[in-house]
């Protein structure tokens, strides 16, 4: 009985130590953030997004570039960024992956920033959602994830859900 006892104590120890020192090192990392050493745009800050930034980023953002629409519910959209991040982790010109939050805004978009690993920027539309569909495309249906892939001389492809091979080496093919 006293070996249970002592094997359950040292057991709960145990895991009281691996719990506090969990939350040693995420202190530490929030210190070092806190520090100015390198974090991403997306874990800093997120960017609005409405019905006239699209027609923005067409004409003058950055390309090649990726843009995930996406809602806090969207329980396939960090599937479908980890397929665009994938594409382009071994270039050396990277192109952006940016994701737009559709039904969250601020902190509680950045939340979501952990799901989108890679990611350029993070952008929140808030408003009504079916006037951003329009502006991005007028034939997209109210489904999410939505990627549209601009290329290098201002294309775009648009898919629900992750791209298929074929689309992502056209997007990047294009120089």
């Amino acid at each position: 009985m006293t070996s249970v006892f002592k094997s359950t104590v040292l057991a709960l120890c145990a895991s009281a130590l691996g719990l506090s020192s969990s939350a040693v090192l995420a202190q530490a990392h929030q210190h070092a953030h806190a520090l100015g050493h390198p974090t991403t745009a997306a874990q800093r800050t997120v960017l609005p997004f409405d019905e006239t930034t699209w027609a923005h980023a067409l004409q003058h953002g950055p390309r090649p570039a990726a843009y995930l629409f996406t809602t806090s519910y969207c329980s396939t959209c960090p599937a479908a960024f980890a397929v665009l991040h994938k594409a382009v982790q071994q270039r050396k010109d990277k192109p952006e992956l940016n994701a737009v939050m559709m039904d969250v805004a601020g902190p509680q978009a950045l939340r979501h920033a952990t799901h989108f690993k890679g990611m350029t920027k993070m952008y929140a539309f808030d408003g009504f959602e079916p006037a951003i569909r329009q502006a991005v495309d007028p034939a997209w249906p109210n489904v999410t994830p939505y990627v549209v892939l601009v290329d290098a001389k201002g294309q775009t492809q648009r898919v629900i859900g992750p791209p298929p091979p074929a689309m992502l080496q056209r997007w990047l093919a294009s120089r």
